[in-house]
């Protein structure tokens, strides 16, 4: 979770993209136009904050509850999520997250 956020906070499409789960609802398989809307979405957002609440894990599915503190355009973003991450090939791919 902590390097997915850093890689949105300096805007490394190429790693956000390699580290989200094929089998998940959030992989979009037309490359360009995901990498342009994720590149977009690094742009116009400011990173304030990560504060993880809670992790675990059980074989090679695992959970992390955080909240994160955004501002895009100079409004608050800020949310919070339980994701739900899969571990293939012994990397930690994000899946899909609910809100909290």
């Amino acid at each position: 979770m902590r390097a997915r956020y850093a890689a949105y906070a300096v805007g490394a499409v190429e790693f956000i993209l390699a580290s989200t789960d094929p089998s998940g609802p959030h992989f979009e398989p037309e490359g360009t136009a995901w990498r342009e809307s994720v590149a977009r979405f690094c742009r116009e957002t400011e990173f304030l904050g990560l504060e993880v609440l809670e992790s675990g894990s059980a074989g090679d599915l695992g959970q992390v509850a955080f909240r994160v503190q955004l501002t895009q355009a100079g409004q608050d973003a800020s949310f919070s999520e339980r994701s739900a991450f899969r571990r293939v090939e012994g990397a930690w791919l994000y899946h899909s997250g609910e809100a909290l």
